[in-house]
């Protein structure tokens, strides 16, 4: 058998596969309700390049409820110095620093019952993450030894919990 011929059956045994394989499930249509609405307040067109949202509405394990949104036009974004952003990056670049932001949000909110938490160090190291999450913005201290996630920051942390999961 030439070459011509052995593409040939090959190709033809390529087909009888691809048509006896069962059919790739249905990909279900995402509700896009949220960019839906953001395309049309903020299309994306030669003129303009769109915009960024995010938003949430939840409930923590405190029980207490809240609804956060905020967007920034696309240019604003691009434009800005990133740099900027490195100090609350570097803040929750940290897995103590994560389990801590963790319990806070869980209902622990001092430092006392923090630093007892396993696995998270000597008590003067918890002071050191805690002054860093607080630096960052991610808590606040309303009083002394007393810890709580700012409210306009608890949908922003589990948006970027959220994005920081792999893409699936």
């Amino acid at each position: 058998m030439d070459l011509e011929e052995r593409v040939t059956e090959l190709e033809r045994r390529l087909a009888e596969l691809v048509e006896a394989a069962p059919a790739a499930p249905a990909v279900p249509q995402a509700d896009f309700w949220a960019l839906d609405a953001l395309k049309a307040r903020h299309p994306v067109t030669d003129e303009a390049d769109g915009a960024v949202l995010f938003t949430g509405a939840v409930r923590v394990p405190t029980g207490h409820r809240y609804e956060w949104q905020y967007g920034l036009l696309t240019e604003t974004v691009l434009d800005e110095d990133w740099q900027e952003a490195a100090t609350s990056f570097a803040a929750l670049g940290h897995p103590v620093r994560l389990t801590l932001l963790r319990e806070v949000l869980g209902g622990l909110r001092t430092a006392a019952e923090l630093a007892a938490l396993d696995g998270v160090g000597t008590t003067g190291q918890v002071y050191h993450h805690l002054r860093q999450l607080t630096g960052a913005g991610w808590l606040h201290s309303p009083e002394r030894g007393r810890y709580e996630i700012p409210a306009g920051r608890v949908v922003p942390l589990l948006v970027v919990l959220t994005a920081a999961r792999p893409v699936t």
